[in-house]
């Protein structure tokens, strides 16, 4: 399927692996000029050769709201600008409310909701200017379901998600759409960090038998910034197999 976007420019934060790189590589193929970014330049830099189509690599740590606007600032300075904002940052450490102290929650906020906060100021101004945009934002299936050992993710996902509802509402008329991807388990290396050798038996619990494959959740996120998409906007996609297992 041809997605409409050839030529635009993409900003896709935390792509030197994972979902966010997976993301990153299924705009490339569409013709998206695309900017990633990761801590960690080497990382970030051989993602970007491995994207290929001339995709541009920034080392810029996004774990705060402060991080977040400058990825999205050099990005649109190395593109020209930044049509399709794709927000993502790594987890926090596992937990649950017993073992995790209350000093550990603000870091959780700075990295998985400030962070989508600061990209989607510095984006989403210039979006509403032109009278197009997409932002996708990676959050997780925990957000519906939460997971018990996750309880700083389950937090601070749950925010960012009411956080992008009421922007997607407030910039709906303005040609900008909002919406973000709810992934479950995917075979990334945060599955295998969280999991360890028990990544089996959390793969048999999947309905169709399975872990995600990152590139299958990379088509998800193209197609929410494609033209074809431009009638989908403050909904909140789960991608997971199955296995959130509501109505809704």
């Amino acid at each position: 399927m041809d997605l409409q976007i050839s030529g635009r420019r993409a900003a896709v934060a935390g792509a030197s692996s994972g979902l966010g790189f997976a993301s990153a590589a299924a705009l490339a193929a569409a013709g998206v000029h695309v900017a990633v970014c990761g801590r960690d330049r080497a990382r970030v830099e051989a993602a970007a050769s491995a994207i290929g189509h001339d995709t541009v690599p920034l080392t810029v740590d996004v774990g705060s709201a402060e991080g977040g606007a400058a990825f999205v600032e050099q990005a649109a300075a190395a593109l020209g600008g930044v049509d399709i904002l794709v927000a993502n940052a790594g987890g926090p450490p596992p937990g649950t409310f017993a073992s995790t102290p209350v000093d550990a929650y603000p870091k959780a906020l700075d990295l998985n909701l400030l962070s989508v906060v600061g990209m989607c100021k510095a984006a989403v101004p210039a979006m509403r200017e032109r009278g197009w945009g997409r932002v996708v934002a990676i959050t997780s299936v925990a957000v519906r379901q939460p997971i018990g050992t996750l309880i700083l993710s389950n937090t601070a996902r749950a925010g960012v998600t009411g956080f992008l509802k009421t922007l997607a509402l407030e910039v709906a008329a303005d040609g900008v759409t909002v919406n973000s991807v709810q992934p479950g388990l995917h075979e990334t290396d945060r599955l295998r960090n969280l999991y360890g050798d028990d990544v089996d038996d959390v793969a048999a619990s999947v309905p169709v038998g399975r872990l995600g494959r990152p590139e299958d959740f990379g088509a998800v996120v193209a197609f929410l910034a494609s033209d074809h998409a431009r009638f989908i906007t403050g909904a909140a996609v789960p991608v997971d197999g199955g296995a959130h297992r509501a109505l809704l």
